[in-house]
């Protein structure tokens, strides 16, 4: 389990990010590089890290089930996740 501030670091990242979106944009499109650097750093899209949502992993997580490997591997075994079953052939 990630540590609760990393996560919460994180999630403060997502809010800056779309609060200040549309200004990016704005000055991305206007070529204000200046303007673009007194933005807070925390607003890029690329900061923010992609996370667990149960355990706050950071590393080998699944876009499209937003889980960790491991997660989803012991969800999936479980039966928890409709579509997904262990291959045999």
């Amino acid at each position: 389990m990630a540590r609760t501030a990393t996560v919460a670091n994180n999630e403060k990242r997502k809010r800056l990010a779309a609060k200040y979106e549309a200004k990016r944009e704005e000055l991305k499109k206007n070529q204000d590089f200046e303007g673009l650097q007194k933005l807070p750093r925390n607003s890029s899209k690329t900061r923010i890290r992609n996370r667990c949502t149960l355990t706050g992993r950071g590393k080998g997580v699944y876009k499209k089930f937003g889980l960790c490997r491991n997660v989803f591997r012991q969800l999936a075994l479980e039966g928890k996740i409709p579509g997904i079953r262990k291959a045999s052939w």
